[in-house]
């Protein structure tokens, strides 16, 4: 299936480069993690189009059979402009929708509100990868039960992928203690994908974040070769302001539907 977002090119990417199976269909693509199947989006179908309702049972029989033994359900669609709305099947049906933003830019501006006490730096060695791990669980306030196995796996395969040379994931710290972190991976030619910015809640509100960004950003554009940086934000979470601030403009959607059981 061609893939026409460039969130979700992006995803599958990174996907692939992080070990997962990513395997294409006239009108659909099943990406498998196998050695982490509480992944949700590792272990998803990616619909060319969201399913009548009349359809819905068939999508689902057909995320039972390519991925057996997985308990959870999660669809994207391929609709770079597509509406909340046009997920109405699956929220009938008591699956969580979301419409996420895709975001765009080829250059990245200071930040309106710089942070000069925190230091950014890419991660490097075991206890700047235990702080990510970390500030992950602090920023879900320690997750449910197996967040901490899934966050630990997750951060492995971000660390192979810096290993490579594929992506960066960097850091700013306060005195040492790591405040904030986000990834910048290689997807696609001359691409990168903005990874996950997090900043621990006792820390947010003092312009680390967009301090984070810039800086990373800017190393992008030369350690990883990128002309084009993408990310997906939350429409209605505080991250999307951050990178608004920085010269990110507005490109796409992107529309997901899960069902944890």
């Amino acid at each position: 299936m061609e893939v026409l977002s460039c969130g979700w090119r992006t995803d599958l990417a990174i996907l692939a480069l992080s070990g997962s199976q990513v395997e294409h269909h006239p009108t659909y693509v099943v990406v498998r993690t196998p050695d982490n199947p509480g992944y949700r989006w590792g272990n998803f179908l990616l619909l060319r189009r969201t399913p009548l309702r009349r359809d819905l049972g068939m999508v689902e029989d057909l995320f039972a059979r390519e991925l057996p033994g997985i308990t959870h359900r999660a669809f994207g669609v391929d609709a770079p402009d597509g509406r909340t709305a046009d997920l109405v099947p699956f929220a009938d049906a008591g699956y969580t929708v979301e419409m996420s933003v895709v975001l765009t830019a080829t250059t990245v501006l200071a930040p309106p509100r710089p942070n000069t006490n925190a230091r950014v730096r890419p991660l490097a060695g075991d206890d700047d990868w235990a702080q990510r791990v970390a500030l992950d669980l602090a920023c879900h306030d320690g997750g449910s039960t197996g967040f901490g196995t899934f966050t630990r796996l997750k951060a492995e395969a971000e660390r192979r992928l810096t290993e490579t040379g594929e992506s960066a994931w960097y850091g700013a710290f306060d005195e040492g203690r790591l405040v904030a972190t986000m990834g910048i991976v290689r997807a696609g030619t001359r691409v990168a994908r903005f990874q996950e910015v997090q900043t621990h809640p006792e820390a947010r509100g003092r312009g680390v974040a967009g301090t984070l960004v810039h800086a990373a950003g800017t190393d992008a554009f030369r350690r990883l070769g990128a002309t084009s940086l993408v990310t997906v934000a939350d429409p209605d979470y505080h991250a999307i302001r951050i990178y608004r601030s920085v010269g990110f403009v507005d490109a796409e959607v992107q529309l997901t539907a899960e069902l944890v059981r």
